[in-house]
């Protein structure tokens, strides 16, 4: 039995001749009727638990895009139906009231998820809920709760159904607005492609007439035959080559940059960010695409996929993947690569420039990789430790622009060493790490490096 506000009031009302009058049994008597009262409001009101509830929730969503979890609620109790429904989601899935409800439902002013019906019996409505999601991954519904009123208004039954639902949350991808640029300056690459770059490749571009110095083994005696003169073969490097992000989800990955109060996203979204348009942009140039998110084990991949495939699919594998609070195997990601490209390829490593880290697993594989590879590493620098070298007007403050400074030494000596063992490295605020990354592999592209 659920008492409501208004059997509590008129509980209340039955002080008041006690103040006003001796004390000869008026609160109980008032007590009393109340007391029936409700117990007749039960009696009267419709059983929840003979209400039919289905729910219907879209398949995916993007970050912070809205999507409507919409419940379907059919009166067979035999009575009219008085309730208050509420339809119960974790907070991360961002519920709020839903839009375009049905005639017969009156989104309730006090809360999230929570419709007031009114339904006569054997009738249906639908009662939309309205989600913004605040996080990525599989976000659930929780129990239906429905609150059945009698007529009065007194008291009610109460339950909660269990009501299945799964909302995937999708990487926001906020990076695409980058993505138009980006392919102007791959559509002019392409377009001079064919007549600034010559060399040693395995591609057949031309024939021209032999010159001395050329190698003899590009010779064409086919062509030399016809033409009756000397005819060499030109060649080009490869145009569409294999691309592998490795998205590092170890403990590095968990640290929250953008924020001074520990609010911001951690490492890893902006890292996601920077391969989602990394891969926007390979694609569209037709290399092959890969990703593999690691830490001791793989906890994501996307293989095969090409084409009008792969955003969908990375967006699907990414949208589940979080930090782990491990240290990263990185010799395990070296063999992960190993097994994957069996032939030159861009291998973009989507980590931290954290010196401990860097010295302690990345540096001593990067020369492997690099052996074999195109290696780029790709870090998100923390705005709020930026933001301290400004500082001067307390001592407090001197300190921590000393220690940003110390910091920042520390990282430039990492990243000189990481290029002197042959990788790229491109650092940069987590807004700017996804533009600044698919320009390095526009100028590895340009300059023939892929």
């Amino acid at each position: 039995m659920v008492v409501t506000w208004r059997a509590a009031a008129l509980m209340g009302l039955g002080v008041v001749p006690v103040l006003l009058l001796p004390a000869d049994g008026t609160v109980l008597v008032w007590s009393a009727v109340v007391v029936l009262a409700g117990v007749a409001d039960v009696v009267l009101a419709a059983s929840p638990r003979r209400v039919a509830v289905q729910r219907r929730v879209p398949g995916s969503v993007r970050l912070r895009s809205e999507a409507t979890s919409e419940l379907v609620v059919r009166n067979a109790s035999g009575r009219r139906l008085r309730a208050v429904v509420r339809d119960a989601w974790g907070p991360s899935a961002g519920a709020g009231p839903g839009r375009g409800s049905t005639e017969r439902v009156r989104p309730a002013s006090g809360g999230a998820g929570r419709h007031h019906v009114d339904l006569p019996d054997g009738e249906a409505a639908r009662l939309p809920t309205t989600l913004v999601p605040t996080r990525r991954g599989d976000r659930t519904a929780g129990g239906v709760t429905i609150r059945s009123l009698g007529p009065l208004g007194l008291a009610g039954r109460q339950v909660t159904l269990p009501v299945p639902g799964r909302l995937r949350v999708l990487p926001e991808f906020a990076s695409r607005k980058h993505l138009p640029s980006r392919l102007a300056r791959l559509r002019e690459m392409d377009g001079r492609a064919a007549v600034q770059i010559r060399g040693e490749g395995t591609e057949f571009d031309s024939l021209r007439e032999y010159v001395v110095g050329d190698d003899v083994r590009s010779i064409d005696w086919r062509a030399t035959a016809r033409r009756r003169e000397v005819v060499v073969r030109t060649w080009r490097p490869e145009r569409d080559r294999r691309v592998l992000i490795v998205l590092d989800t170890g403990r590095t990955s968990a640290a929250r940059v953008g924020a001074a109060d520990s609010t911001g996203a951690p490492r890893l979204d902006a890292s996601i960010e920077a391969a989602l348009l990394l891969a926007a942009l390979a694609g569209h140039a037709g290399d092959r695409v890969e990703l593999v998110a690691f830490d001791r084990t793989v906890r994501s991949r996307v293989v095969g996929a090409a084409g009008p495939r792969l955003m969908p699919a990375m967006a699907e594998s990414l949208a589940t993947v979080e930090p782990v609070l491990l240290e990263t195997d990185w010799p395990g990601v070296v063999a992960q690569v190993r097994t994957r490209m069996t032939q030159r390829a861009l291998v973009v490593l989507l980590t931290t420039l954290d010196p401990a880290a860097v010295e302690n697993g990345l540096l001593p594989v990067v020369d492997q990789l690099a052996r074999d590879h195109t290696v780029v590493v790709a870090s998100v620098a923390d705005e709020e430790v930026a933001g301290l070298r400004s500082g001067r007007d307390t001592v407090a403050e001197v300190y921590d622009a000393a220690a940003a400074a110390r910091g920042d030494l520390e990282r430039t000596a990492v990243t000189t060493m990481l290029r002197r063992y042959g990788a790229d490295v491109v650092e940069a605020l987590p807004d700017d790490l996804a533009p600044r990354l698919a320009d390095e592999y526009l100028a590895l592209k340009a300059a023939g490096r892929l």
